[in-house]
């Protein structure tokens, strides 16, 4: 017997995104830490294109990637501990919410940094000539800061893996490699694909974003 094809539930588009901003932030991490900030500087500014492109991404792509889907109602919320709508394809009602809250973050987290300036005013970010140098400390404080709360919010993602994985017997992980959830069922309605020029689109204008802003948007 064939294992189940399971229900497609994650665009290759979203998964991508999902992969490269937990890869490029360890890299900013890590060229942080070892005072790489040529290469911090171009990992920030990459991650400010994905960020953008999942701005957009999440009015125009997939069903499952929409900040439609994401916030669910207060009502759903409270339904969803005691078991009711316990499978659907995507997020869950709590989890929509929790990367509404990471994506803020990492938007303050990006924002901050084309801002920031170190206490010798030699490390600055690409848009830190439009602001005073003690206007660029602060972003730089809130880009430490952000940072932490950051880590603290991953540390809550994981967790929340691992439960649903150890007391619910559900692999979140996997679906957001190959795209579809196996543990479904057939009838549930599956994830409806955005069309190819919406993510050309898309791409794009991040894309122009972050070269924009690499460049000090022109000022």
């Amino acid at each position: 017997m064939s294992a189940r094809p399971g229900v497609r539930v994650w665009d290759l588009p979203t998964r991508l995104f999902h992969w490269l901003l937990a890869a490029l932030f360890a890299f900013s991490w890590w060229s942080a830490e070892n005072r790489e900030m040529q290469w911090h500087y171009l990992s920030g500014i990459t991650l400010l294109g994905l960020l953008g492109f999942r701005l957009i991404w999440g009015f125009v792509g997939a069903s499952t990637a929409r900040f439609a889907g994401l916030l669910r109602s207060p009502l759903r919320i409270a339904d969803y501990p005691r078991g009711q709508h316990a499978k659907e394809p995507g997020h869950n009602p709590l989890g929509g919410y929790s990367v509404i809250a990471l994506l803020l973050l990492l938007g303050a987290q990006v924002g901050s940094g084309l801002f920031a300036t170190d206490v010798d005013g030699l490390e600055s970010g690409p848009l830190s000539f439009l602001v005073s140098f003690d206007q660029g400390r602060m972003a730089a404080d809130i880009h430490a800061v952000s940072f932490n709360v950051l880590l603290a919010l991953i540390a809550l993602h994981l967790i929340a893996i691992v439960f649903y994985l150890v007391f619910r017997r559900r692999n979140l992980v996997g679906p957001m490699v190959t795209g579809r959830d196996r543990s479904l069922d057939r009838e549930t309605t599956p994830m409806q694909p955005a069309s190819p020029t919406a993510f050309v689109i898309a791409a794009a204008l991040a894309t122009l974003l972050a070269w924009s802003a690499s460049k000090g948007f022109g000022l």
